[in-house]
């Protein structure tokens, strides 16, 4: 196992060489003060280890541990921290490879055989998959499903998980993710996630947040990459579908609504399996997801227009039932089966959706129906009462 130490006290340096010689199958590449001096031999020696002190002159550990992993992300870095563990802990560091100041023997050689596994796995089984990728780009591929519940599908497989080592870490992917292919500045990233945090260590916290968010993505292989620009980051995508943008884009592509595309675009509106994010209350997300969800709307109240214009009323009848599953304040939705059953005579339907239409706006948002639904209300009871 190749070893660099990375340090800004000398003593500190000596102190670990001397332990990490006394262990089987360790060789230390080079010990270095000067972190720049330190980067540039990591990646010219390509160890497999990196033991870096967290406080050092010019740039912190963990900035310098996440430009070393933008260039080597199967990198494996142990951080050298002269907090104790509460600090640590209270750091959001418990998560990573870490040894505390004055490092003890025993924790090194825990901290040793532990990565030793993780290079005997790298090896045996993530080997396999690697080679894999490189036979063919087509059989590498991802599917992340955003509407409705969050799923993923990886090269085939079904539900696979994407366990996060924060809540942090999930929210600023899912965040990049949203804003893919483009900029997004560290600064803002901090006022969303840490918006009560000072600035001591603030830029710390963040760096840790997206070294998780890069280890928990290396499953699936070149997929993703996070660019590290001195404003921000940039994640960008590779062999990767989204749900919700091959579902707008089959409503932006589909021709005029007519018998011979309404297959199609019944396909499409089913497609859509719930709102954005659905299950995340996140409120950066949520001006994407009414984004969304008026065009699923108004593209289902088009459908349904035309099978009731069509004599289709069955079918417009469930076709509204879903809107009000998928949005319970959908007010026109109400109104047209009202109308529709209505038409079929349905008085005891009629009150029904006129009564749940009062129950959900009050319950949701304290008001009554519009004017207009409860005039027609009253005039078709009016009506009824007066056969």
């Amino acid at each position: 196992m190749k070893v660099i130490l990375v340090d800004d006290e000398s003593l500190a340096l000596d102190y670990l060489e001397r332990q990490l010689v006394k262990l089987n199958n360790v060789e230390v590449l080079g010990k270095y003060e000067d972190p720049m001096a330190g980067k540039e031999r990591i990646l010219l020696d390509l160890p497999d280890v990196v033991f870096l002190d967290i406080n050092l002159p010019e740039v912190s550990g963990i900035a310098l541990a996440e430009q070393l992993l933008e260039v080597r992300p199967e990198l494996n870095i142990v951080f050298v921290t002269a907090y104790d563990e509460y600090a640590v802990k209270a750091f959001e560091l418990n998560a990573l490879d870490y040894v505390v100041k004055p490092i003890h023997p025993e924790r090194l050689m825990k901290t040793m055989e532990r990565i030793q596994k993780r290079l005997d796995f790298h090896v045996k089984d993530t080997g396999q998959a690697v080679q894999q990728v490189e036979k063919t780009n087509e059989e590498q591929y991802l599917i992340l499903q955003l509407l409705g519940q969050f799923s993923v599908e990886f090269s085939g497989k079904k539900d696979a998980a994407i366990r996060w080592r924060t809540t942090k870490a999930q929210e600023l992917f899912l965040y990049l993710l949203q804003h893919r292919e483009q900029l997004v500045r560290k600064s803002l990233l901090i006022d969303l996630l840490w918006p009560d945090n000072g600035t001591e260590k603030i830029y710390a916290q963040l760096y840790t947040t997206v070294y998780h968010i890069r280890k928990t993505l290396d499953q699936f292989g070149k997929c993703f990459h996070i660019a590290n620009t001195t404003e921000g980051y940039i994640l960008t995508l590779n062999q990767v579908v989204l749900d919700v943008e091959e579902w707008e884009r089959g409503i932006a592509a589909a021709p005029p609504l007519a018998a011979a595309t309404l297959a199609e675009y019944e396909e499409a509106m089913n497609f859509y399996r719930g709102d954005y994010l659905k299950d995340y209350d996140y409120w950066w997300a949520e001006s994407e997801r009414q984004r969304l969800k008026r065009l699923w709307l108004n593209t289902s109240y088009r459908l349904e227009a035309w099978h009731v214009e069509h004599g289709q009323l069955d079918k417009a009848i469930a076709g509204y039932i879903r809107i009000i599953e998928e949005h319970a304040q959908a007010e026109e939705a109400y109104f047209a089966l009202m109308q529709l059953y209505a038409s079929k005579g349905n008085h005891l339907m009629v009150n029904q959706q006129y009564h749940a239409l009062t129950a959900a706006l009050m319950e949701e948002l304290n008001e009554q129906p519009s004017a207009y639904i409860t005039e027609w209300y009253k005039d078709w009871k009016s009506g009824v009462n007066s056969l």
